[in-house]
Order: structure tokens, then C-alpha cells, then sequence
């Protein structure tokens, strides 16, 4: 027998016994799972709650690559995240396409679940109208702010009811800061009929509180707004899943 054949020999009959008491079940693709732990067989059979972050991510992209499952990629792709919904949502189609097994028509599916998600949520707050919270506040617009990596300013305009008239976005800038005029805001308004308008805007880094020039800023709103009879009911400052709102701080 030749030297080769032997060691062929002896490294089949060493390993074969260690391999097949191995999980295989990472490696075989989803189709040669057991029905229950199937994505969309336990969807339909135990409903939509049932299934983890990974798996709802799963059935979007329908296929994982060579050697990892569709659901093995998606928790990769969370793990990236830091299994967090909110920082998956600042992916774009080209950050997500940097995953092995994720292309282009993948990555603008999940990015599609995700914004429909956040205007699903946007919706269920416009759905209350009247604004008896800064939580109520939040809600609204946790989906148009929580996930960016720029900031942006935005206003409340509220009728003599507190209900809201409309949502204005009054500038978009740069990751540290973006400007807010205060003629904008209080032209909008005035064109809208406002009895009082919400500040709102947020912070990438995450970090809640607010600058020295945020809380000069609202202070000097806040005279203006008595000038024109416009009341500045709150500023709320959105990082992620928290916010910091100035009415409730004592601040307004």
C-alpha cells in the first residue's frame, strides 16, 4: 500500500466518528432543515412572534452564500448591529452589500422592510393627533430621526388644542450640528395658523443631553415665540431610543 493511500487511511478512520457527532445543522442549507425550524414553515405554523430578528430577516433575503444558511448570514449582519434595529436601519444598499451572500436586490429589500417599518410607526403616532407628552412627542418622531447619521431640525406645529396641524422638517446638516433659522420656523407657523410649536431634533452620537448652543437656541425661540404669539411648548432632543425633553427638565 502506498505511503499516500495509508495516510488517507488513517486520517478517515481517526475523524469520521468525531465528524458525524458534529451539529451538522449550521452547515446544511435551510431547505434540508426540519420543518419547525424552517423561517416561514414555523412562521405559518406558531406566527409571525415566534420567529427571532435573524429568521424575519431571513425569509426578506430568501438564500444565504456557500456554507452559511440565510439565517446564519442575518446574524451576522445583526451582530454588525449590535442586534440593534435601530443601527441596522442606517445601513444603506451599499453598506449592506459589503456582506458575502448579500447582492444589491437583498440589500434593497431589507432596507425596504426597515422603512416601512419606521413609517408603520409613524403612522400609529400621527394616529393619537393630540399632544398630551413629550413621549407623545417622541413617538412621532422616533422613525424620522432615531436611525440618521446626520442631524436634522424639525418642528411641531400644534392648533389651540395642542392636535397637530403638520410635521416640518426646517434643515438638514453635517453630524455634529445643523442650523435652525429662526425665521423659517416661525414663518412656517405663521403660514400653518400655529398656535404653538415643538422643537425637535436629534443626535447621532447618541448622547441625549443638550449643547450650550441647543439650550441658547431654545431660550431665544422661546422669546421670539412670545414676540409673535407663538408658543414654544417643548424642545426634544432624539438619540437613538431615548430623548431629552427641555419642558419636562424645567428648562422651557
Amino acid at each position: 500500500m502506498s505511503p499516500v493511500r495509508k495516510t488517507w487511511l488513517f486520517l478517515f478512520y481517526t475523524f469520521t466518528p468525531y465528524l458525524s457527532t458534529m451539529d451538522t445543522s449550521e452547515q446544511q442549507p435551510i431547505k434540508q432543515w426540519a420543518d419547525d425550524d424552517k423561517p416561514r414553515e414555523k412562521l405559518l405554523a406558531k406566527g409571525k412572534s415566534a420567529l427571532s430578528e435573524a429568521e424575519l430577516l431571513a425569509i426578506l433575503i430568501g438564500s444565504g452564500s456557500r456554507g452559511e444558511s440565510a439565517v446564519d448570514l442575518c446574524k451576522r449582519i445583526l451582530h454588525r448591529a449590535e442586534n440593534n434595529l435601530i443601527e441596522l436601519g442606517k445601513n444603506s444598499v451599499a453598506d449592506l452589500m459589503k456582506f458575502k451572500g448579500i447582492g444589491e436586490a437583498k440589500a434593497i429589500s431589507i432596507v425596504a422592510a426597515l422603512e416601512l417599518g419606521r413609517r408603520r410607526r409613524e403612522v400609529e403616532a400621527l394616529e393619537k393627533k393630540k399632544i398630551s407628552s413629550s413621549n407623545d412627542i417622541f413617538e412621532l418622531f422616533h422613525g424620522d430621526l432615531s436611525d440618521l447619521n446626520l442631524e436634522e431640525f424639525w418642528i411641531l406645529l400644534l392648533n389651540r388644542a395642542n392636535k397637530v396641524i403638520k410635521k416640518v422638517k426646517i434643515s438638514s446638516g453635517g453630524i455634529s450640528g445643523t442650523v435652525a433659522d429662526t425665521r423659517l420656523i416661525f414663518k412656517s407657523g405663521i403660514d400653518h395658523l400655529a398656535s404653538a410649536i415643538i422643537l425637535v431634533h436629534n443626535h447621532p452620537s447618541g448622547n441625549n443631553k443638550p449643547s450650550q448652543t441647543d439650550i441658547t437656541l431654545t431660550k431665544k425661540l422661546v422669546e421670539v415665540g412670545k414676540i409673535m404669539d407663538i408658543t414654544v411648548l417643548d424642545h426634544i432632543i432624539i438619540a437613538e431610543n431615548r430623548y431629552f425633553s427641555f419642558a419636562d427638565e424645567g428648562i422651557i
